[in-house]
């Protein structure tokens, strides 16, 4: 039986999502393996892993809004935008500022913005990573790029350490966010440089902290035999799109890739097909010519199987 689902993994520092990717490989000893969406090295946290056919739904995943933890550093800032960077600039914190001032500045965020990507991104201009001109020494103009803060709380009080002050904040944001240019802004907001000095990921799309696992456990789960309990249903990546139940027939048309007439239940711009048994068959959407008609967009169903 070959491993199918997608593995809530809690990423440790100090892994890149490639080095997760490998190593999900050799645990589950499969090839079809995709991550959905990078974390960088120094963070922890959230990183859904699709197995087997759920490699299927990578591509729904992608648009999910993310939530983390972190914590600010005012006084510091580095090329890297976090702790791992070469400082660039210091100013000591002679700034007392209240919870209220703080999270002033934090509510000014929410909704819609407009953030600058870091040099040490995996962003690209002209066909080349930003880190990679960054790593060569060379600066180039960045696009902007427009994000939404869906919200941003503050987490703890101030608390000074020799000439910097630091605080931990929860941000819900949608996809392309970087934290770490947020933490930036922040900053210079409050008039000082800053950097992002820790950063969890608690939750992307349905899937949180509560549900990953570590590599440790899903080696005691391999020691078990249970490491393919740890997966969930590919659907469930998907359950945010609207749900058509269809009658035997349909499904039959369904199972074959038909192009069908719209009808009762069939009417939004892109759903899931499921059949009586429960078993997701497709996503389907409206056809781009035919108007009136629907067409598949990605088949589940295969061959007989139906995840």
């Amino acid at each position: 039986m070959k491993p199918n689902g997608i593995l809530i993994l809690h990423k440790p520092r100090g892994m890149t999502s490639h080095d997760c990717v490998m190593k999900v490989r050799r645990l589950y000893q499969t090839k079809k393996v995709g991550h959905t969406g990078t974390l960088d090295p120094d963070v922890n946290g959230v990183l859904p892993i699709c197995i087997g056919k759920a490699t299927k739904v990578v591509e729904y995943m992608s648009g999910y809004s993310k939530e983390y933890e972190g914590e600010v550093t005012i006084g510091i800032s580095t090329t890297t935008e976090d702790k791992s960077g070469e400082v660039v600039e210091s100013k000591p914190v002679t700034r007392r500022w209240t919870k209220e001032e703080i999270e002033k500045v934090l509510n000014s965020f929410i909704g819609d913005i407009v953030q600058i990507p870091p040099m040490y991104s995996a962003v690209k201009v002209n066909g080349k990573k930003l880190y990679e001109y960054a790593r060569a020494g060379k600066e180039v103009e960045r696009p902007e790029r427009n994000v939404t803060i869906h919200s941003l709380e503050l987490l703890s009080d101030l608390s000074f350490q020799e000439e910097a002050a630091t605080f931990r904040f929860r941000v819900y944001c949608s996809k392309g966010t970087y934290v770490r240019t947020l933490a930036v802004d922040i900053g210079q907001k409050l008039g000082y440089p800053a950097h992002m000095s820790d950063l969890v990921r608690t939750s992307s799309g349905p899937y949180t902290l509560e549900d990953s696992k570590t590599f440790e456990q899903l080696e005691e789960f391999k020691e078990e035999n249970t490491l393919y309990t740890q997966l969930i249903p590919f659907e469930t990546a998907v359950d945010y799109l609207p749900k058509c139940i269809i009658d035997p027939e349909t499904e039959q048309q369904i199972k074959n890739g038909s192009v069908l007439p719209v009808k009762k239940g069939l009417e939004q711009m892109r759903f899931t097909v499921y059949n009586e048994k429960g078993e997701c068959l497709a996503v389907y959407k409206r056809h781009p010519t035919k108007e009136g008609f629907v067409k598949p967009e990605k088949m589940f169903w295969t061959g007989g199987e139906s995840s």
